[in-house]
């Protein structure tokens, strides 16, 4: 069951910092700027579960439905409970809230608490 009751996955499972006020800055042609979205967020994560298996020293796999059994979404994300995806969205404003929510998931990762929950 996913946090809203239902069978399968809620969207989206995690989240990252995809502000580009806040996130991070880069170069490219020699240009420094600030990037966010996706396309910052997901290389992040990508790095993550990249260090999670060296860890594990295996591929942890498809890791979406291991983040909705506890222990490991216990501890494993910093709960972002303030704020919402009004900015970018034309119709639907999602908010915040403790525990999952369908403007942040879970939150942004722990690394070393969520490589400790998926070893056990």
């Amino acid at each position: 069951m996913n946090p809203g009751g239902k069978r399968g996955r809620g969207v989206p499972d995690v989240a990252g910092d995809a502000d580009s006020d806040t996130g991070y800055i880069i170069r490219v042609d020699g240009a420094e700027g600030a990037s966010g979205g996706t396309s910052a967020v997901a290389p992040l994560w990508a790095a993550l579960i990249a260090l999670v298996n060296q860890g594990l020293g295996k591929p942890i796999g498809f890791i979406n439905p291991l983040l909705y059994q506890p222990p490991n979404n216990t501890n494993c994300f910093h709960d972002i409970v303030e704020g919402d995806n009004g900015a970018f969205s034309s119709s639907k404003k999602y908010k915040a809230r403790p525990g999952w929510d369908a403007c942040t998931g879970w939150g942004s990762p722990r690394g070393a608490q969520l490589l400790k929950a998926l070893s056990a």
